[in-house]
């Protein structure tokens, strides 16, 4: 394995390590029954180890299925296709997870602006949407005819219309431009801290404050498409509570169960490729050693999660 920079902080595995993690994943057998799904990185397809799934057992579904781009994932590469077969690749997924969900689960599906116009399409026949969050990448990809590409959805569904969302676990600390105090002198709707006037406010739809991963910070792996821990803690924060599955059937580098942990969640994920299963049993381990993540701090989201302060 090839030497890192001292402060490269990428998470790597060599091979002997990579096999060694993998052995701690479950596999579905029509002769092996497995009972106890809390806690647990199955190394199958979602196809096959979805039929072993029990009913209404899942709180919380967040999802970054492959884009319809071709790209590579570990051993296998997923190919990029019309729109009305990609819309029949989504629907034989989502057909399947929808009986696992609970009657008040929500669910996340993440997007890039041309998955995003198949994803309604097809989970509203399933679920109830709710919202579309549109968040900035920072490091977008350019082209030389057309727009910068840097921007991502997240839509947001439930089960029914009986849901969890924990608005105040997800509220932004942002600077107060007019600081008005009431008739007595005391801050009216904000506070101080060290010196700079704050103040809580709801998130919007629109997310600005999310750095992707990169080799300087500790969550960062070699996974071609990896989300942010604290983009995914915003979503588990908001529609679940502590003791609660959150269920990833792709499951990649492991950002879901590995948020959903630190966050005193249970989880469940689903991956197919080796590497990526111990990856994400290896994010877990540490995960016990620092539980903290990038860009949330005392239960409020920083401005950014590029920069420890």
């Amino acid at each position: 394995m090839k030497q890192k920079a001292p402060r490269n902080k990428t998470i790597l595995l060599s091979r002997q390590e990579e096999i060694a993690y993998a052995k701690h994943a479950l596999k579905f057998s029509p002769s092996k029954k497995i009972t106890d799904l809390q806690d647990k990185v199955i190394w199958q397809d979602t196809f096959y180890a979805l039929r072993f799934l029990p009913d209404s057992f899942v709180d919380l579904m967040v999802v970054d299925p492959p884009y319809n781009l071709t790209k590579n994932f570990g051993t296998k590469t997923f190919k990029q296709t019309d729109l009305q077969s990609y819309k029949k690749w989504l629907d034989r997924w989502l057909s399947k997870v929808a009986r696992v969900l609970k009657p008040n689960a929500s669910i996340y599906i993440c997007a890039d602006w041309q998955t995003s116009i198949a994803i309604p399409a097809v989970a509203c026949k399933y679920f109830t949407l709710r919202n579309r969050i549109s968040w900035e990448r920072e490091k977008g990809r350019a082209a030389n005819n057309n727009w910068k590409n840097c921007l991502e959805d997240i839509w947001f569904f439930t089960k029914s219309d009986d849901y969890i969302f924990n608005l105040d676990a997800v509220k932004i600390k942002r600077p107060v431009l007019a600081p008005y105090r009431d008739h007595k002198g005391a801050p009216k709707d904000w506070q101080e801290t060290n010196g700079k006037k704050v103040r809580l406010t709801a998130p919007s739809n629109i997310w600005t404050d999310i750095t992707i991963p990169f080799w300087s910070m500790p969550e960062n792996t070699q996974h071609p498409t990896q989300k942010p821990e604290k983009l995914i803690a915003k979503l588990i924060l908001a529609s679940s509570n502590e003791g609660d599955l959150v269920f990833d059937p792709f499951l990649g580098s492991g950002t879901t169960a590995v948020v959903a942990h630190k966050l005193g969640r249970r989880y469940l994920g689903i991956e197919r490729e080796r590497g990526y299963v111990a990856l994400s049993l290896k994010r877990l381990e540490l995960a016990e050693e620092n539980p903290k993540i990038q860009g949330y701090e005392n239960g409020v989201f920083k401005s950014r999660n590029s920069v420890e302060d």
